[in-house]
């Protein structure tokens, strides 16, 4: 057997990150008295790096390469790209809280980029073992952040609770795999949708594999009823590693969900959108009315997680309706849009979180944030505008967000959705509004002025914030991106 050299090009962002971790790794071990400040620096100048390669290897048209395992195309280039940006500001935020509590460690640095690594194989995969294998080295390195406080119990409670759970819904997920093997014969996404095509595949086998891989899908994005996870662990990591895990892994989860059900299983979409539509309905109302109930704002920003992955989830169910399938690219580029918005709100609003926090002191409670306005009026607005913007109250982003799927909902004759989601998302404006009246109208608890955050998070939150509020007011360049991403990885 002839071994045929593969193309490399395709993948040379996630072959230049693999070397980069090793070398970050060598330098750490060997620099110890300058590994800190080294493997930030080199972190940051990886990711850099990388979304340039990634630019400038893009080439317009669906590429294979690794016998058919990886796959380049506009929409993992546009994914990756969002998956650098927001992993390159979480270390910037995080770098000062870290510092604050003697867990700024060239290993933090080194797990986030193996983490990001798993995220952009998960995103070019078009097979399941680089799927899987993808999502094992995001996970393995989330468990790892999670726990990085060695000190707090709290923190490592949350890594227990994260590692069983997560393992639960990795074996879920390889399990749904071998059965859709064993009813396809193929574990490549076109050879799957080639077999259900021709209807070569055991449809009851087959039926039974969706259930498995849906439920391990939903569980990585967090949504109801797989979703026990994330108060806890949002909670009880570090703020900074919460806001690793509510960004860059939801894109990932995403491609997951858009590699799996849609280039793999498009012809079964009548069955997975009937699971998809109760998961999302069950998820925006509980992460609604639970947050409503929350004192902790991590807790309360965990339950908001999990109603806006719900919206996502309204996007992926409206793409075929009575096997018509004229609406699917408006559909899911919608869900891309919001899962795109979402990461941006996340970011700025656990920014805001770590910003008031310092030494000792945790800024998790809503009651913390009360007479902010006074304290400093600038960031008080930037923390209005996310709110806002997570309520979804025009002319933010998360408003247009909220609409575009709404309206791909309401073009899938799914009314009542539409009806619901409407509803929940007015019961859920209260909770956004009690931080913005707090902030506004309460007197401040704590009269310390605002620790002298770096300016790079100064400036960078700032701009998250304006960035919230610009794309509000002309969101239609990013949703063209998104669905000419789609279009063109079809």
């Amino acid at each position: 057997m002839n071994f045929v050299v593969p193309d490399f090009y395709p993948a040379a962002a996630e072959i230049f990150v693999a070397v980069m971790a090793l070398v970050i790794m060598l330098a750490s071990t060997f620099a110890r008295s300058i590994a800190r400040g080294l493997a930030y620096t080199l972190t940051q100048l990886t990711l850099i790096a990388a979304a340039f390669i990634t630019i400038f290897t893009m080439q317009g048209e669906v590429v294979y390469t690794f016998n058919n395992l990886f796959v380049g195309d506009l929409m993992g280039d546009f994914l990756k790209l969002l998956i650098y940006f927001s992993m390159a500001a979480a270390l910037v935020y995080g770098r000062a809280y870290l510092n604050d509590r003697n867990i700024d460690k060239p290993e933090y640095y080194l797990l986030a980029l193996l983490m990001t690594l798993g995220m952009m194989v998960m995103v070019s995969a078009n097979h399941m073992l680089p799927m899987y294998l993808g999502l094992e080295m995001m996970s393995l390195a989330l468990y790892a952040m999670v726990a990085f406080d060695r000190e707090s119990v709290r923190s490592t409670e949350a890594a227990m609770k994260y590692f069983v759970l997560g393992s639960f819904a990795s074996g879920l997920l390889l399990y749904g795999m071998s059965m859709v093997y064993g009813a396809t014969g193929s574990l490549e996404f076109s050879g799957i949708a080639q077999s259900i095509y021709n209807q070569a595949a055991n449809e009851t086998v087959l039926v039974f594999g969706l259930v498995f891989l849906v439920a391990g899908i939903c569980f990585k994005l967090g949504v109801v009823p797989f979703h026990m996870w994330v108060p806890d662990v949002y909670q009880g990591a570090p703020t900074a590693v919460t806001m690793v895990i509510s960004a860059a892994p939801k894109l990932a989860a995403f491609a997951l969900a858009v590699r799996l059900l849609i280039w793999a299983l498009f012809d079964l979409a009548e069955q997975w959108q009937t699971m998809l539509m109760l998961v999302a309905v069950a998820s925006i109302v509980l992460g609604n009315l639970a947050a409503i109930a929350q004192q902790n704002i991590k807790r309360m920003l965990a339950y908001s997680g999990i109603s806006h992955m719900g919206f996502v989830l309204l996007g992926l169910l409206a793409g075929v309706v009575e096997g018509d399938r004229h609406f699917a690219l408006n559909a899911y580029s919608s869900a891309m849009f919001y899962a795109v918005a979402y990461v941006l709100m996340s970011l700025a609003s656990f920014g805001m979180v770590i910003l008031l926090s310092r030494a000792g002191f945790e800024a998790e409670n809503i009651d913390d944030f009360k007479g902010l306005n006074k304290r400093s009026p600038w960031f008080a607005a930037m923390m209005m505008f996310v709110m806002f913007s997570m309520a979804g109250i025009p002319f933010f982003v998360g408003f247009f967000a909220k609409l575009s799927v709404l309206q791909a909902v309401v073009a899938a004759n799914y009314f009542w959705l539409a009806v619901v989601a409407v509803v929940m998302s007015v019961i859920g404006a209260f909770y956004y509004l009690r931080v913005v009246k707090v902030m506004y109208f309460d007197a401040p608890v704590d009269t310390t002025p605002l620790k002298a955050a770096p300016a790079e998070v100064r400036v960078l939150l700032s701009a998250n914030g304006l960035a919230i509020a610009a794309l509000g007011i002309a969101p239609q360049a990013l949703m063209s991106l998104c669905a000419y991403a789609l279009l063109a990885s079809l």
